[in-house]
């Protein structure tokens, strides 16, 4: 059974008694691993997750509303954050077992010397590049002059209203314009840093952006509400098999406690194959999680449908593209130099499932 506090931390308790012999077992073994915490070196007694109220966290939804984590022979305890480089500045503490957020933030998280590796993908091709419907129609007529168009007629730059420097949307926003339009991301356009989804949705319902590089629910919560934006490019056509989210383990957890580790990439896959088989019930517990008021039953199940949902776990699937992240995430400054393939991933975990 899973519980929900107030809104920024959830809990799954494990069923501990299996059988009629577990209660004496659990109780023999209550003087050994009540001293094991997250900070242990051996085992665990609690699994901290970081997460976000995005679809690229998807698996996290499922997860807690369907159960699985109590398939894990842990208490699962998740922590909420408005975006990735949130999460960054809380990992310093090393509280964190596991961190679901964007590859960019993931990267800058291990650059920073936290002995951590991407156990799991969580989705795939997931940014949208959003403009109003008036530059739209310049795109359309303009292609890649658009921009200074725009400029010319309005005597202002296009201003982009994204998450913060360091996020997948910030990165990947950059490199579309630099190396699909041909601009300067740094002079021919304003991008100005927003807080996190919701941020970036009252900023595009109250007109103050002339666009955005977001991922759903934002594209089809802002459709929903007629605003008068559209998307103009999607990372699927420029950067096919682009990672956006993945699954970041600890070395604690994935060298220290490989079948925790195991299960909950199993419980990952699982959630994975529930949004594909279940949409419908998926959706519902990404609303109820992200919360009804921000995001209908009805526009949620809508927002499945885009082709930026689409959920997988194979983090071979992002590999092409994590490593055009991690040169350009270099580039940017963000980390101090391109992370390899060995550096970023640990396969193992998911290839022994």
């Amino acid at each position: 059974m899973t519980t929900r506090g107030n809104g920024s931390a959830t809990r799954s308790r494990r069923h501990f008694l299996r059988s009629a012999g577990a209660v004496s077992i659990a109780g023999g073994l209550a003087g050994c691993t009540g001293a094991l915490g997250s900070g242990s070196s051996g085992g665990l007694d609690e699994l901290n997750v970081a997460y976000m109220p995005i679809y690229p966290d998807m698996q996290y939804f499922v997860m807690q509303e369907e159960g699985y984590f109590d398939e894990l022979s842990v208490d699962v305890s998740g922590k909420l954050f408005s975006d990735g480089p949130s999460i960054v500045q809380a990992s310093a503490k090393g509280d964190f077992d596991v961190m679901m957020f964007g590859i960019v933030p993931a990267m800058i998280v291990m650059d920073k010397g936290i002995p951590s590796k991407i156990a799991a993908a969580n989705i795939r091709d997931a940014m949208q590049i959003l403009a109003s419907d008036e530059f739209a129609g310049m795109w359309e007529e303009y292609g890649t002059e658009a921009f200074a168009k725009f400029e010319e007629q309005k005597g202002r730059k296009f201003t982009f209203g994204t998450f913060p420097p360091g996020s997948v949307p910030d990165i990947l926003l950059r490199y579309w314009l630099e190396e699909t339009v041909g601009i300067d991301p740094d002079n021919d356009v304003d991008i100005t840093a927003l807080g996190g989804a919701g941020p970036v949705r009252q900023a595009l319902l109250s007109g103050k952006i002339d666009g955005t590089s977001i991922m759903e629910p934002v594209p089809t919560v802002i459709e929903s509400r007629g605003a008068p934006f559209q998307s103009i490019a999607w990372a699927g056509d420029f950067m096919p098999g682009q990672p956006a989210a993945v699954t970041l383990m600890h070395d604690r957890l994935r060298k220290d406690n490989p079948e925790i580790a195991k299960t909950f990439v199993e419980q990952h896959q699982r959630a994975t194959a529930f949004t594909q088989d279940s949409p419908d019930t998926a959706a519902k517990h990404a609303s109820t999680v992200i919360g009804e008021e921000a995001l209908p039953a009805e526009t949620a199940r809508k927002a499945m449908e885009s082709p930026a949902s689409a959920f997988i776990t194979d983090p071979h699937e992002i590999e092409e593209g994590a490593t055009i992240f991690s040169e350009y995430a270099a580039r940017a400054g963000k980390i101090d130099e391109k992370l390899s393939v060995d550096q970023l991933f640990d396969y193992s975990v998911y290839d022994s499932l």
